[in-house]
């Protein structure tokens, strides 16, 4: 039996990501993000307000299972893997921010709003997912554009000044150079999307 074997086409397009985290950012939306980053060849820099490379973040498991919202579960230790203190938005191609709890606090650091905003003003990638809306929104780079959220972050999306889109679960929603998920079960579009956002082609061979 003969499999396709994937490979990253343009090898020297590889880019360098920079990834906002906290303790209890969702798990599934920290850990799968990074190490699929990793694998199609690009750099992550996962940091995190205060603390050092090879400090950790604790996660939080976030899940549907019939009740009124999400419930929650202890995740994973998540290692960093880069110093804040050291963090330039100029050495950066793109961003990413993972959803959880992390965000509801992380905002309230006005360096993390001034990366935001860098990103934005940059018009570099950016890919959010489930609650880094709010992240989004308190940096103010969301007015007059479209945005997919956890839907309990509408209302943010919308002060913010901008549009709150209703996709499905599973589903990433792009505008410009801003990709957005409601939740981890839309990892494979939203992922999919931010890879073309940055320039990824990935092809099967065989």
């Amino acid at each position: 039996m003969r499999f396709s074997r994937p490979v990253q086409e343009f090898p020297m397009s590889a880019k360098k990501i920079l990834m906002l985290v906290g303790d209890y950012a969702e798990d599934y939306e920290t850990m799968v993000p990074f190490q699929a980053l990793l694998m199609v060849g690009h750099t992550v820099h996962a940091v995190c307000p205060g603390k050092q490379t090879g400090q950790s973040v604790r996660t939080a498991i976030h899940d549907f299972e019939g009740d009124q919202t999400y419930s929650e579960k202890p995740g994973h230790n998540f290692a960093l893997n880069f110093d804040f203190a050291q963090v330039r938005a100029e050495d950066y191609d793109a961003l990413l921010v993972p959803g959880g709890r992390a965000p509801e606090y992380l905002r309230l650091d006005e360096r993390v709003l001034e990366l935001v905003r860098n990103f934005a003003t940059a018009n570099k990638p950016i890919a959010a997912v489930c609650h880094g809306a709010q992240l989004l929104a308190a940096a103010g780079v969301l007015a007059g554009r479209s945005c997919s959220a956890y839907p309990a972050c509408a209302p943010e999306v919308r002060l913010a000044g901008g549009e709150y889109v209703d996709v499905p679960l599973d589903q990433a929603h792009v505008d410009g150079n801003l990709v957005t998920a409601p939740a981890w079960p839309a990892h494979p579009a939203w992922l999919a999307r931010f890879l073309e956002l940055l320039g990824t082609r990935i092809v099967h061979e065989g």
